[in-house]
């Protein structure tokens, strides 16, 4: 047999190990380590201790987590100068309306298990509210009516932050310091539009009969209306379309961010534009100026009571803000006027896209000014100011056209 079949048969051959069936556990082959069945391991009293106090860490973690949970308060608020500072709001699941002017406090009946109707709030008239802080109903979504009381002093422009609910701010009468237009909150002189909320749209679908009723007859929801809808015109008219009234130079921070509406109307006298004030609209397609003098509406009702009317950013406009149109697809024209003297980074940021292999949206900006050295020297610009788009392997900014005319609207 050749040496190389011989050692193939040797590693062929059956290896068999004549162990005692008694000992097939603990028997230790030479050269390795013995079987630890039934071994207690090394350390392990330590280990299961361990182990122990892990489980018991965790468990104790997650119930105090709970408790604080629902031992949350529903409204909190800090003493300040005069008063007291609401700030934080953290809802039942079923408030919908509130109204700041005390210091709120929910009581539990007990023995009723409905969470709808299990509570009722009750006001400390010993705490005026003075203040609201901000973020104070960050991203509620319950929420449809606020009420502000004749004491409050201060608004942050962060209160109502993302309130997706939210469809009406009013302002008691004898609140020297703010007021309503029909819903919508202002300083009470109205040079500033402080904040439209979120949903105003659902209250102006129900004031003007464009909603309709759920099946148990009590909650009616906004309808968005499509274009080959008979009722369209009129929907886009009164629901989709505002008005910011003649007297305002200011639209405050925030002020628009994520409302439903695809016109809006800016007055000539409207001097400032700030931070995030229009940001991520994605209906708003039409942005147009007016001349026209004494207008207190925001209902549109027809461009032959705005004066003159014309297409884009008024003139006289000084100020935009940083990301002020951010994200705003749908808006197709961009004319910025001499008076601008600041735009701040990101200001329409992501106005422009590729679609099928075509540029859409601000696919390119007319200016005023008469050159790029024109416009730097002038206007302090923040950084990323201009759209940009995806060019092969690039960003690249939408072209500036100078020395434009505004375009005819």
């Amino acid at each position: 047999m050749s040496e190389q079949r011989k050692l193939s048969q040797e590693q062929t051959d059956e290896i068999r190990l004549d162990i005692p069936e008694e000992d097939i556990w603990t028997y230790q082959i030479k050269g390795l380590a013995a079987p630890r069945i039934g071994v207690t391991p090394r350390h392990y009293a330590v280990k299961k201790v361990l182990f122990v106090l892990v489980i018991v860490v965790a468990v104790a973690l997650s119930v105090a987590f709970s408790i604080m949970a629902l031992m949350k308060e529903t409204f909190e608020y800090e003493k300040v100068d005069g008063g007291y500072k609401f700030t934080r709001f953290s809802n039942t699941g079923y408030i919908k309306e509130l109204e700041i002017d005390y210091a709120l406090d929910v009581e539990y009946e007990l023995g009723n298990s409905n969470p709808e109707e299990n509570f009722r709030i009750v006001k400390d008239e010993s705490k005026p509210i003075v203040e609201i802080g901000s973020y104070v109903l960050n991203c509620d979504e319950k929420v449809e009516k606020i009420t502000i009381g004749a004491g409050v002093k201060k608004i942050d422009p962060k209160a109502f932050y993302s309130c997706w609910a939210l469809r009406e701010v009013r302002v008691d009468e004898n609140n020297p310091n703010y007021c309503d237009v029909d819903g919508v909150l202002y300083n009470k002189d109205k040079t500033e539009l402080i904040f439209r909320p979120c949903d105003h749209d659902t209250y102006l679908a129900i004031k003007h009969g464009l909603d309709e009723w759920d099946a148990d007859g009590k909650n009616r929801w906004r309808v968005e209306i499509a274009p080959e809808d008979d009722r369209y015109e009129e929907y886009e008219k009164k629901v989709m379309t505002f008005v910011v009234p003649s007297s305002v130079e200011k639209i405050g921070e925030m002020a628009f961010n994520y409302a439903n509406m695809k016109t809006v109307y800016l007055p000539e006298g409207l001097e400032t534009i700030e931070t995030l004030a229009f940001f991520k609209i994605p209906p708003l397609k039409n942005v147009y100026s007016y001349k026209g003098e004494n207008v207190t509406a925001s209902d549109f009702t027809g461009e032959e009571t705005l004066g003159e009317v014309y297409l884009s950013l008024p003139d006289g406009l000084k100020y935009i803000g940083s990301d002020a149109f951010s994200y705003n697809r749908e808006m197709e024209y961009l004319y910025i006027p001499d008076s601008v003297t600041y735009i701040g980074h990101h200001a329409f940021w992501d106005t422009v896209f590729k679609e099928d292999g075509n540029l859409k949206g601000i696919t390119q900006i007319c200016v005023e000014a008469d050159s790029e050295d024109a416009l730097e020297s002038s206007v302090d610009l923040g950084e990323n100011w201009k759209p940009k788009y995806d060019w092969l392997l690039f960003k690249k900014n939408v072209d500036v056209l100078y020395g434009q005319e505004r375009a005819a609207k």
